[in-house]
C-alpha cells in the first residue's frame, strides 16, 4: 500500500484518486471546498463533478494541503494548469523529500510557456527524476465507470515511472511507461486546442472528413513542435499522441470538445464556459502553446486559427475560410 495525496477534486483528480485507491493505495485528496470534503470522506461521493459514482471507503479529504502533503509517498496534482503556480508554490516545504510528483494536467503556462512538470520542478524544486506525467485517452467519467482505457505514465527515470505505473495499475486502467516526458505533455497540451477545432468544425454541421482532417492535421502539428522541443516522434502515434486526440475529439464528454461545438453554433467563449461549468485547458492554454511554437519556427494553422477565434476577434465562418484557402503543398 502506498499512500497517495490528489491535490485536486474535479473529475479527473478524484476518479484518478478512485484508481489509485482500487489499485490497493491509501488516498488523500486536497479540495479547496469544505463540502467536497465531507463528501468525499465521509458520502464517499463527489455529486458535483462525479454525480452517481460511489467512491472508495480508502479515500479521505481535507481542505488543510499541509496536512494532505504530509506522509505522501506519491503526490498527484489535478489543478487547472493555470492556477497551479500560485496554488502550490506556497506548500514547497510540505512536500515530503522522497514523494515522486505526478501530473495529471494537460496545458502550457501562460507568461512562461512552461510545461506542467517543468513549472512543479521549478514552484518545488523538484529533480526531474522525482517527476512524472500521465497522460492517454483517459476520459474521466468513462474511468470512473471502470471502462477498460490504457494511459501512459513518462518519466526521464524509467525505474520511477514504472513505479508509479504500478501504483496506479487496475485491471481496468492499463498502463504503459516511457521516458519521453516532453512528447507526453506536448501531446496532451496540443490535443486540447486540436478538439476546440473540431469542436467548433462539427458545431457548424461538418462531418467526419472534415473531422479526420483536422485531426490529422493537428496531429501533425503537435509532432512538429515536439520535435522542436525535444520530444521523440515516435511518442506522438502512440496513446499520449493519437489516442488522446481520437478520444478527445471524439467524445462528447470531452469539455475542449464540448467548448468548441458551442463556438460553432455562434456562442460567444464567455457563454461556452459558463454552459459547460468547468475548466476547457485548450481555451486556457492555445495562445502559450502558439507562441512555443513561433519561438521555435513551427507553423500552427490550426492552433492559430482557434487563438484568433477565442482571442483576436476572428469569426468563426473567417477561421474555416483561412484553413481552406490554401496553395498545395508537400504533407508533412
Amino acid at each position: 500500500m502506498v499512500r497517495c495525496t490528489v491535490v485536486g477534486s474535479g473529475s479527473w483528480g478524484t476518479t484518478f484518486a478512485q484508481v489509485l485507491a482500487d489499485a490497493g493505495n491509501e488516498v488523500v485528496v486536497w479540495t479547496a471546498r469544505e463540502a467536497t470534503a465531507r463528501s468525499i470522506t465521509d458520502d464517499h461521493a463527489n455529486p458535483t463533478y462525479l454525480p452517481g459514482i460511489a467512491l472508495s471507503d480508502a479515500i479521505s479529504a481535507t481542505t488543510d494541503l499541509t496536512a494532505a502533503l504530509a506522509g505522501a509517498e506519491v503526490v498527484v496534482v489535478a489543478l487547472p494548469s493555470q492556477i497551479v503556480r500560485e496554488v502550490l508554490a506556497p506548500y514547497a516545504a510540505a512536500v515530503p523529500g522522497d514523494a515522486v510528483v505526478v501530473s495529471l494536467m494537460k496545458g502550457v503556462e501562460l507568461g512562461t510557456d512552461e510545461r506542467m512538470s517543468q513549472v512543479l520542478g521549478e514552484i518545488w524544486d523538484l529533480p526531474t527524476e522525482r517527476i512524472a506525467v500521465v497522460s492517454g485517452p483517459n476520459l474521466a467519467g468513462e474511468i470512473a465507470l471502470q471502462q477498460p482505457t490504457t494511459t501512459v505514465v513518462a518519466c526521464e527515470d524509467e525505474d520511477v515511472a514504472l513505479r508509479i505505473a504500478r501504483t496506479c495499475a487496475t485491471p481496468y486502467f492499463r498502463t504503459f511507461t516511457t521516458t519521453d516526458v516532453i512528447g507526453v505533455e506536448i501531446g496532451g497540451a496540443v490535443k486540447n486546442v486540436i478538439a476546440l477545432a473540431v469542436g467548433i468544425a462539427q458545431g457548424l454541421g461538418y462531418g467526419d472528413n472534415t473531422m479526420a482532417s483536422i485531426m490529422t492535421r493537428g496531429l501533425s502539428e503537435a509532432a512538429r513542435i515536439g520535435a522542436a522541443v525535444g520530444a521523440q516522434p515516435a511518442t506522438f502515434a502512440g496513446l499520449a499522441g493519437m489516442g488522446d486526440l481520437i478520444a478527445t475529439c471524439s467524445s462528447p464528454l470531452s469539455r475542449n470538445h464540448r467548448l468548441g461545438s458551442l463556438l460553432g453554433q455562434g456562442r460567444s467563449l464567455e457563454e461556452a464556459v459558463v454552459e459547460i461549468g468547468s475548466t476547457a485547458e485548450g481555451a486556457k492554454s492555445c495562445r502559450s502553446i502558439l507562441d512555443l511554437a513561433h519561438q521555435h519556427g513551427v507553423k500552427t494553422s490550426i492552433i492559430a486559427a482557434v487563438v484568433a477565434v477565442l482571442y483576436e476577434g476572428m469569426t468563426v465562418p473567417e477561421m474555416v475560410a483561412r484553413l481552406v484557402d490554401r496553395p498545395p503543398r508537400p504533407e508533412d
